[in-house]
Parts: C-alpha cells; sequence; structure tokens
C-alpha cells in the first residue's frame, strides 16, 4: 500500500482488512480526486457499492499515526454523514489539513507539506465504542493492555470530553475494571474486555509486537470492529523486575509492609537507609549483633531479602553479644528443654521490659521535644531531627517485629489448643481463637496514623475525617468486647471437669491478650514521629525553595539527600531533573510489583512450600475464585469497593468490601465500615490482618493482584478462614 498516496490511517486499515481483521467497508479519496467537478456523483456511486447508509469521513495523511509522530487529534473527522454529504466532508477534511494547529506541529516534527488522501467507512451503529492500547501508556508494562469504553461513538473519549470506563488486562489474568465511568454502569462486559484486549495485540502481533493504539466499536449485533490502528508514540521504556541479588526478596516483609508504592527519592536516600540502620541498631542493643538484613528499591518499590538465621549467625550472637544477649539466650534455651511456651514468654518478657523501660520513654520525649522545635529550627537543625527521628522510629521498629513476631507465635499455641480441645466452643467458621482477642486493644488511629512511611504522603491528621455516626466505632468496641467475654464464659465451661487443661487455657489466654494490647500499642505510636518528620521535610523544602535551589517547597521530596546536604552546607546550585524524577515516580507508583522476586535455596524453598500448604490445610477452591492467605477468620459477602488512596475514602459505604493494594494506619477507620478485607500483599503481621481480626471481619492478605482481578460493584464472598474470594458470576463485568 502507498502510504503517500492513501495516507496512514487508510494504508494500515487496508492492510488489516486484507489479513482478516473486522474492517469496515470501505474506500479512499486521494489528493488527486478532490478537485474533480464530479466528485459529489462519485462518491454517491462508491457509496451504493458499499451499501451504507451513514459514513465516517477521516482524514489519512502519510504523515498520521508513525511510531515517532501520531498527529492525534489534529485532523478532522465526521461522523454519520450520508452519501449526499459526503463530498462536502472530503473537502473540509483537505481544508483542515492547512489549519494551524497542524501546521504548527508538523513544522515543529520537521516535515514540510503533508500529503493527505481521505478515507471514507461505513457507519457502524455502535452500542459502545472506545480505545485500547496494547502497553500501559502510563507505566510502559507490555503485558497490560488497557481499553477504554463509552455507550455510543467513541468521539468524546477520543477527543477528551469524557474519561470513560477503564479496563486493565494483565497476561496470563482476567480482565479487571479499574475504573467505573461517568454513569457507573458498566459498558463492557469481563469477556468483551478481553475480546477488545484479544484484538488489539493481535494488531501489535502482525506489527512485530510493536504496541499499538486501536479505536474500536461494538454495534448491536454484538460485532466487534476495528476503526482505526496506529503505533504507540512517546511510550516509557519496559521495566524489568530482577532480583537485586541472590535469595528470595519480598516486598511486604519488614519496612514493605509499610510501603505500598514506589518510594520518593528522598525518602529513599534518606529517611529509608536511616530506618534501616535504626532496626540494625535495635537488634545490637538487645542482642548484641547487626544482622546483615539486605534490602533495595527495584523501580522504585522497596524489597527484603532477609537471611534464614544460620548456626553462624547465632554463635555470633553468643560470641560477641555480649551479657545481655548471652542472658536472653541462655534463659530461652534452658527454658525451652522445660516447656517451649515459658521460653516464648521468657523472651517476650524480657523484650517487653527493654522496650516499656527503656526506648519507649526515649522515643515519645524525642517526638515531643521535636514538634516543639521543628517550626523554628535552623535548616542544618532540622536535618539533625531528621536522623535522630527517623533512628529512633527504626529501634521501635525492631521491637515491633520481634514482640509481635513471638506473640504470633504465642497466638498459635493457643489456636492449635483451641481447635484440639474446644472446637464446638469455639467454631472456626465464627472466629476460632480469634474471638479471644477482640475488642481488647485500641487500632492504630489519631493524627499520626499514615498511608505510608515514604514523609511525601500526608499523615491522617492532614486528611479529611470520614464520614459516619460518630460513635459507630465504640458501638462496634463494645460488641466485640461483648463476643469475647462469652467466648471466654463458653471455653471454661467446656473445660470446667479438667482442671489441668483449664489450667493450661487461662495461661494461654493471659499472655496473649497482654500481648495482643503490647502488639498494638507498638504498632499504634510507631509513626508518633511522622507529623514532625513532615514538617521537617516542609521547612527544608522552603529554605530550598527561598535559595533558588527548587521551584516548590514541595520539590524536596524529589531530591536526593546528597543534594539537600550539599544545598544547607552553602551550595547554591539549582538542583536539576526534578520534573523528569517526579513523572519518573508517577510511572513507577502505577506499575504492578510483583510480591517476590528470585529464589530461596533449593532446600528452604521446598520446606517453605510445604509448610505453607500444611498451615492452610486442604482447601475447596471454586473455579475462577481468588485464593490468598487467610488473616482474620469468618465470611461475609458484600460489594467490592477497590480503594487506592484517601480520594476514595467518601465513596466507601457501610458493608463494603474494602479491596486494596495494602492498607495503612490512616485507613484504619474504613474497617469499621467494611464487611470484609482484601489485598493484593501482605502477611499475618500486615495491618490488614491485625486490624481485620481486631474488628472481627474476615480477611484475605496475600492475594496477588485482587484490585485488578476485582472491581469496585463486584459481588464477592471472602472466606478469611481459608483465604478464597468467591465471586458472584451474576455481577456484571466478573472476571473472566
Amino acid at each position: 500500500m502507498d502510504r503517500t498516496v492513501l495516507g496512514g490511517k487508510a494504508a494500515v486499515l487496508a492492510e488489516l482488512l486484507a489479513a482478516g481483521f473486522p474492517v469496515p467497508s470501505g474506500f479512499v479519496v486521494t489528493a488527486a480526486a478532490v478537485d474533480d467537478p464530479a466528485l459529489d456523483t462519485q462518491l454517491v456511486s462508491m457509496a451504493c457499492r458499499v451499501r451504507g447508509d451513514r459514513f465516517a469521513v477521516r482524514s489519512s495523511a502519510a504523515a498520521e499515526d508513525l511510531v515517532e509522530a501520531s498527529y492525534a487529534g489534529l485532523y478532522e473527522t465526521y461522523l454519520n454523514v450520508p452519501s449526499t454529504g459526503l463530498g462536502d466532508a472530503v473537502r473540509r477534511c483537505f481544508a483542515a489539513a492547512g489549519s494551524e494547529r497542524v501546521t504548527a506541529y508538523h513544522d515543529w516534527r520537521g516535515g514540510g507539506a503533508a500529503a493527505m488522501a481521505a478515507l471514507v467507512q461505513t457507519m457502524v451503529d455502535a452500542v459502545c465504542a472506545g480505545v485500547a492500547f496494547t502497553a500501559h501508556p502510563v507505566a510502559g508494562d507490555r503485558n497490560q493492555t488497557v481499553v477504554t469504553a463509552v455507550a455510543g461513538l467513541g468521539d468524546s473519549l477520543v477527543s477528551g470530553e469524557t474519561t470513560g470506563e477503564e479496563w486493565t488486562i494483565t497476561e496470563g489474568a482476567p480482565a479487571a475494571m479499574t475504573r467505573q465511568g461517568p454513569g457507573g454502569d458498566a459498558m463492557l462486559t469481563g469477556a468483551q474486555a478481553a475480546a477488545v484486549a484479544q484484538l488489539a495485540r493481535r494488531v501489535a502481533d502482525r506489527y512485530d509486537d510493536r504496541p499499538q493504539d486501536i479505536e474500536w466499536a461494538i454495534d448491536r449485533e454484538g460485532t466487534l470492529w476495528l476503526l482505526q490502528a496506529r503505533p504507540m508514540t512517546a511510550l516509557p521504556e519496559p521495566v524489568s523486575w530482577t532480583a537485586p541479588g541472590p535469595g528470595l526478596w519480598m516486598r511486604n516483609f519488614r519496612l514493605g509492609e509499610w510501603l505500598p508504592e514506589a518510594a520518593t527519592p528522598l525518602f529513599a536516600t534518606w529517611l529509608l537507609p536511616v530506618l534501616e540502620d535504626g532496626y540494625l541498631d535495635g537488634m545490637h542493643a538487645t542482642v548484641g549483633v547487626r544482622v546483615p538484613f539486605r534490602y533495595d528499591l527495584v523501580n522504585g518499590w522497596y524489597y527484603n531479602a532477609t537471611p534464614i538465621l544460620s548456626p553462624k549467625v547465632l554463635a555470633r550472637v553468643l560470641r560477641h553479644g555480649g551479657l545481655r544477649a548471652v542472658k536472653i539466650l541462655y534463659n530461652a534455651l534452658i527454658q525451652v528443654s522445660r516447656d517451649p511456651a515459658a521460653a516464648d514468654r521468657a523472651v517476650l518478657s524480657g523484650l517487653e521490659r527493654e522496650w516499656r523501660d527503656n526506648h519507649a520513654p526515649r522515643y515519645r520525649r524525642l517526638v515531643t521535644t521535636a514538634a516543639a522545635e521543628a517550626d523554628t529550627a535552623t535548616p542544618q537543625r532540622l536535618a539533625e531531627l531528621v536522623d535522630a527521628l527517623g533512628r529512633e522510629a527504626g529501634i521501635w521498629l525492631w521491637f515491633l517485629a520481634i514482640v509481635g513476631g513471638s506473640a504470633w507465635k504465642m497466638e498459635a499455641r493457643l489456636t492449635r489448643f483451641t481447635r484440639q480441645h474446644l472446637g464446638s466452643a469455639l467454631p472456626e467458621s465464627d472466629g476460632g481463637a480469634q474471638v479471644l482477642l477482640r475488642g481488647l486493644a485500641q487500632p492504630v488511629t489519631g493524627a499520626h496514623a499514615v498511608q505510608s512511611l515514604d514523609w511525601y504522603h500526608p499523615v491522617a491528621g492532614e486528611l479529611p475525617t470520614l464520614g459516619g455516626p460518630e460513635g459507630a466505632v465504640a458501638r462496634r468496641r463494645v460488641d466485640l468486647s461483648d463476643q469475647r467475654t462469652d467466648a471466654e464464659r463458653r471455653c471454661r465451661h467446656a473445660l470446667a471437669d479438667r482442671p489441668r487443661l483449664l489450667a493450661e487455657f487461662d495461661q494461654l489466654l493471659l499472655t496473649n491478650q497482654r500481648y495482643a494490647v503490647i502488639r498494638e500499642e507498638q504498632a499504634r505510636e510507631f509513626t508518633l514521629a511522622w507529623p514532625v518528620l513532615r514538617t521537617c521535610a516542609r521547612r527544608l523544602g522552603e529554605h530550598l525553595a527561598g535559595i533558588g535551589a527548587i521551584d516548590t517547597a514541595d520539590d524536596v521530596h524529589f531530591c536526593t539527600r546528597d543534594e539537600l546536604t550539599a544545598a544547607l552546607a552553602g551550595n547554591s546550585s539549582r538542583i536539576v531533573e526534578l520534573g523528569e524524577r517526579r513523572n519518573l515516580w508517577q510511572r513507577q507508583r502505577r506499575l504492578t510489583a510483583p510480591l517476590t522476586l528470585g529464589r530461596p535455596p533449593r532446600l528452604i524453598g521446598d520446606v517453605v512450600d510445604r509448610a505453607v500448604q500444611v498451615a492452610r490445610g486442604a482447601r475447596q477452591i471454586p473455579e475462577g475464585a481468588l485464593v490468598g492467605q487467610p488473616a482474620s477468620a469468618g465470611r461475609a459477602t458484600g460489594q467490592v469497593h477497590v480503594v487506592h488512596g484517601p480520594d476514595d475514602f467518601a465513596s466507601f459505604a457501610d458493608g463494603n468490601v474494602l479491596v486494596a493494594k495494602a492498607t495503612a494506619p490512616a485507613w484504619t477507620p474504613l474497617f469499621a465500615r467494611a464487611a470484609a478485607v482484601v489485598t493484593d500483599g501482605g502477611t499475618l503481621a500486615a495491618h490488614a490482618s491485625l486490624v481485620a481480626r481486631e474488628y472481627g471481619i474476615p480477611a484475605v492478605v496475600g492475594a496477588g493482584d485482587a484490585t485488578r482481578w476485582l472491581h469496585t460493584g463486584q459481588l464477592v464472598t471472602v472466606d478469611g478462614t481459608t483465604g478464597v474470594v468467591t465471586v458472584d458470576t451474576r455481577t456484571a463485568g466478573p472476571p473472566q
């Protein structure tokens, strides 16, 4: 096909029609024919030959729809044109080629006069129409096809007058609605979205897998039509998810639980390393050794490769740990030979005393002092406060991890005991042993609750408060407390004639309830420093903007620590590339980051896989269901509400199923209104798990791509006992 005669659009569609693609019939009017006096008569004759009542007339320029330049929206299109009006529409198309906007763009691209033709096609009587991209237009992910749709013709979508509904189809996964349309009613089913994506990928395959942007329509008979195809331009480079080193790297481990998206440069180069160092300082202060935990950022996302504690590492603890470490381990070893549960209690008791008597008061005092200074401190003092607060927060995280981890082991013993001896008194379907721990602690709330540890994001005190009855949370806590008290009574009644087991139960219950409260207290106060840290970052940004190093105070988050340090030392040079870094971060935060990278050593991997299978037990998984890790027992049905951030809070309704990549403490008020929770990532120690258990609602975490498989409005049943999420197939647009 001669592109210089037919133009780019018509040449491509002619190729695709010849290859069997569903392209509407039509013809091309060349530049040589447009001045023919008989043009109108000839066009009516051609219209009869293609058997159409109404037509679409589009420009087809030689320079249009190229890899390096799209000319998107610059030329004219006329829809629903009768055969008698084709001549006028064609002449207007050619006239538009000389418009100022086309000429300016063409000159900018370095071209001369743009040769063109006009493409005339039969009009598709569209029920819905839209566009599709075979690579994510923002993130650049070549494994994702993005489909957008509107009712009727797609011209309002292409022109930008409306946004339409959006579907994302990831290779190997079902179609998932990622944005509802303006009216809320689904334009497409999951199967239709997948069919559009398949059509778009077929076009890309024909052009050497080059990412394509297509326009499509579905008519009243359900036939899918291809209206236009062009290469995607200005596409970000594809990303690679390669493990940064040997071993298994986990996204949701340790600090990863608190970092649900890509990190900004200032956090990545300053606060994150300080937190990690503080974590190791806490370890050294309690057990006398700094185990070399590894972490790295891959495409801006946090990954951690925590080593298995080998005998060599444990020997280092004993050899170099000092008296405190030796004493803790010695007491634990003595106790474990007599009573494993007593050994855990001994370790917990020692660490709790260290945290409560020494570190907790020091951290709280520092936060109070820093808050009083932050508004008036010099830039150099602000930097010192960030280092001090970050280190103490990192130490706090160590205690949260070690005490919380031991508390989980104690809870596992309680669960085994209740399953073995109290199955009828505490049925798993009603929550099992978890009921005994409900209503004890105050969930993570308050002005310091965070969405992310990345200090770019506002803390809860800066966000709008969630609506709803003020006493709803208090009433929920009273109900949970009543459930716990009633469960304790039933258990003691069931064990009344078995005094030895009753004594064991009372000991397990006392320990678990005590450390459930401690665990929540540690989680609640871990981020006490974040309002002050954000104040420090803001004031440092104001200083840099004042000396001309950056444009606005907010730009500080896209500086590196070295750049900020140089500016504080008197280097007044302007910090460049901030716009590029901000754009890169915006692309990275939209990526779908894998939960793991790399693989553990074969033996360890096999053991872990087997342990997970045994822990989960046998499960009946319905076809098409989503499977994750059971995190809070129970079963609930409700409408999905996919929450990406605080902007989605206001539309969250009572009884919705909260679906998110991860949840953060600032999201806690949503749990009082949710029927259940499902997250892409997370573990039993994640925020979603802890708060769901406290509120007594089912939760499934580590579900992988829940936010892509599920979409707002679907009806699902969440089984937090088995970790299975079942979709009601009667819901519009279910996964296919």
